[in-house]
């Protein structure tokens, strides 16, 4: 799709200087810029590359003066890094405003749905589901029986959704995620095999989560695994059965939580955390990447290490980790010294 100078100055509410006609049709980085692409300038360091930019449109801030003649086209705003994103926002909308029903599509004779809704080629819609107003299913996903989707929500193609799931408001989510896969529940008998626990419960969702590509929510052994509303989960992570995870954390990429811990509001974890099961984690927690945390942790500890330590406490014990081989040296050597003097 193509945009005009002009298009996108009312969008933003800027200024142009230059061609008001000039259309872009791809986005590029400043020093990356080709005909036909839209850029910005906000950080002053690559103010430089504005000169010979062959972007054909640049955002910039009202207080730009140009040292030198620019070919491109420039949209004067009040703050060129939040207009950008702004209209990084309104072209994901239209790019995604996808409606309708595409052929084949399997939708259940007691499927309920609203209206403005976009079901893609393939996809699949079971017993029972009630579907929301502005719902948008890509092709290829699969929405279990029972299910209940609320509105304005995005299922990416190939996106799974198990029986007896609650999906609220707003949320997104990403090709090739899990939502209600079986718990990891297994006892082992009296010949030493192990024998499935059946998982009844199921998987909510409040408003506003996003569940990102490759990401498993596993369904509760009774009751249900809870993700709050504003959760954002990163790809490839791993949730275990009756989980509950509070309003507003975030979660990295690959991060693995164990069955029926929960933790707090406003936390954020980074990548590859490990975190074992029936733990309580407590609210605006920050924890490091690649930590391993098997305890129980109060409100506002920040966290680093496996077996995790307070940040500080571990900032502190690495000077020694990593200078080990010097002092296990001195050591030896002191007690050579004090050898030899006996």
């Amino acid at each position: 799709m193509k945009f005009t100078a002009t298009q996108i100055a009312g969008i933003l509410e800027g200024d142009i200087v230059g061609n008001p006609d000039i259309e872009v049709s791809k986005l590029s980085k400043i020093e990356e810029g080709t005909e036909g692409s839209l850029t910005f300038l906000a950080n002053p360091k690559y103010t430089q590359y504005i000169y010979n930019t062959k972007a054909s449109i640049t955002i910039v801030g009202k207080d730009f003066s140009p040292e030198e003649d620019v070919a491109t086209t420039l949209i004067k705003v009040e703050d060129a890094y939040k207009s950008f994103s702004k209209l990084l926002e309104y072209y994901n909308k239209v790019k995604l405003n996808k409606v309708g029903i595409e052929q084949p599509v399997f939708i259940s004779e007691t499927a309920q749905y609203g209206k403005e809704l976009y079901f893609g080629a393939f996809s699949y819609m079971g017993e029972n589901v009630k579907i929301g107003d502005y719902v948008k299913v890509y092709p290829n996903a699969y929405i279990g029986d029972n299910v209940t989707i609320g509105n304005n929500v995005i299922i990416f193609a190939g996106a799974k959704i198990y029986s007896e799931s609650v999906i609220g408001d707003n949320c997104v989510i990403h090709s090739g995620a899990i939502v209600g896969a079986d718990g990891f529940g297994f006892a082992p008998n009296e010949k030493g095999e192990y024998q499935k626990v059946p998982q009844t419960g199921n998987v909510i969702l409040e408003e506003n989560v996003d569940i990102g590509a490759g990401t498993t929510i596993d369904r509760a052994t009774l009751g249900s695994t809870i993700i709050r509303k504003g959760v954002k989960l990163d790809n490839q992570i791993q949730i275990a059965h009756n989980v509950e995870i509070g309003k507003n954390t975030v979660i990295a990429a690959q991060t693995g939580i164990a069955g029926s811990t929960k933790i707090g509001e406003n936390c954020m974890i980074g990548g590859q955390v490990g975190i074992v099961g029936h733990i309580t984690i407590g609210n605006n927690v920050r924890i490091q990447a690649q930590s391993g945390i098997g305890r129980n942790v109060k409100d506002g500890e920040t966290l680093q290490g496996s077996p995790a330590l307070n940040y500080g406490d571990y900032n502190k014990s690495y000077v020694y980790f990593k200078n080990l081989p010097k002092l296990a040296k001195s050591i030896n050597q002191l007690e050579k010294k004090t050898n030899n003097n006996e």
